[in-house]
């Protein structure tokens, strides 16, 4: 029988497949067997009670989901009464997944979020760093060490940072957060894009831009996977336009520990199980006997492949 279990960022997986920040909700249960997950990650809270942003907020382009929700949160006093006891009996961890517009601010929630009941700490590092004229503090290898590093100095949960990958050099930003002291990275978060209605000359979203999501990311995605492996020590958890079983192996193949499924629980509530299901005949089909050792598994040569090979 395969050996779906991993270890990622200081938390022992019993399989690798786990819901992206903002795609899940305890409503997944009347779908889905929850505690099946390999970890449950909830949806991103801030220090504060915010609405989030004008409608419409979603709209569908080809390949993609375009989407500017604008993190609403009911904040922490809230998560911790409510989210926190909902979960106390499942069997999966659970991931608390967090953003603030400081560094002081992620790590007070980090602080306030220690508590029985939240097996790590996921740091959303894709919202506006106020300090640093609004750029996203992954898109900055000095504030995202900043940021990680006050975390690391305010809870002892281990603490998973998501990067964003809209930068140039995301390997840099990697290292930054492996410095800082995280124990895990996400990569990544979406894309920044935009659609425009012909019809009407406006912007589709009515916060303009948003975030691309879905299998259309996914080679850009995997790029930068592959690149983060290639970069630091640290576990990686592969997330963007997983669909299927083939998909999560790409990531595992490109160095991923574990992958999270986002866009594709909203097509269909139960595409987490059918991964998790078709996991150990995947591994079995490949000899395989463990689902670690698809991590970091590609086969890279420097060699030509015989088969591009022109005659004449």
């Amino acid at each position: 029988m395969a050996d779906l279990s991993v270890r990622c960022g200081g938390l022992e997986l019993a399989n690798p497949v786990m819901p992206a920040s903002g795609t899940f909700g305890d409503s997944m249960a009347r779908a889905i067997d929850i505690d099946r997950l390999g970890a449950i990650v909830t949806k991103t809270i801030t220090p504060d009670i915010r609405r989030g942003n004008p409608q419409p907020r979603v709209t569908e382009v080809v390949g993609a989901m375009l989407c500017s929700i604008g993190i609403p949160s009911k904040g922490p006093a809230h998560y911790l009464a409510e989210v926190v006891p909902l979960y106390a009996s499942r069997r999966p961890p659970l991931v608390a997944s967090i953003s603030a517009d400081t560094a002081d601010g992620f790590a007070a929630l980090a602080a306030r979020l220690t508590v029985p009941g939240v097996a790590a700490i996921e740091a959303n590092l894709s919202c506006p760093n106020l300090k640093q004229d609004g750029r996203a503090f992954a898109m900055s290898a000095r504030a995202t060490e900043a940021a990680v590093t006050r975390m690391r100095s305010a809870t002892s949960l281990p603490i998973w940072a998501k990067l964003t990958p809209n930068v140039g050099d995301i390997a840099s930003i990697a290292r930054a957060a492996q410095a800082g002291g995280a124990d895990a990275l996400v990569v990544a978060n979406a894309l920044l894009g935009m659609a425009i209605d012909t019809a009407t000359f406006k912007p589709k979203l009515g916060n303009v831009m948003g975030g691309v999501t879905g299998p259309a990311v996914k080679p850009v995605i995997l790029r930068m996977v592959y690149q983060c492996a290639r970069a630091v020590t640290l576990p990686i958890v592969g997330c963007g336009g997983i669909s299927d079983v083939d998909d999560a192996a790409e990531y595992m193949l490109a160095g991923a520990t574990a992958v999270q499924v986002g866009t594709a629980n909203f097509v269909q509530p139960t595409a987490m199980i059918r991964i998790i299901d078709a996991l150990p005949g995947y591994l079995r089909s490949r000899g395989l006997e463990r689902a670690a050792d698809l991590t970091g598994a590609v086969r890279i040569s420097d060699a030509p492949d015989p088969q591009w090979q022109f005659a004449g």
